[in-house]
């Protein structure tokens, strides 16, 4: 089984953080390429348990990705923006 799974960099205080939104995973590291190491030990981790419990092609299809083969993606969005609220 294969997973593509899109993340979000972003630095925060003194480190590096990976995000994945759909799938509320995340790591981080004192460089970008720590980040990006420590986030893909942590979906495997993630990914490994989801397996022993029997769910994760629940969780997968409950986070919008999609299977095409045996790959499952995230979604792609049309578009992305920002919107500012005022309360």
């Amino acid at each position: 089984m294969n997973i593509s799974v899109r993340i979000e960099l972003f630095k925060e205080g003194d480190v590096y953080v990976a995000l994945s939104p759909e799938l509320n995973v995340s790591s981080f590291g004192e460089t970008i390429a720590d980040a990006k190491q420590s986030f893909k030990e942590a979906l495997e981790a993630f990914v490994e348990e989801c397996q022993e419990m029997g769910t994760l092609e629940d969780v997968l299809e409950e986070a919008g990705f999609l299977k095409t083969n045996d790959l499952w993606q995230s979604r792609k969005p049309l578009s992305e923006e920002e919107l500012a609220l005022v309360v």
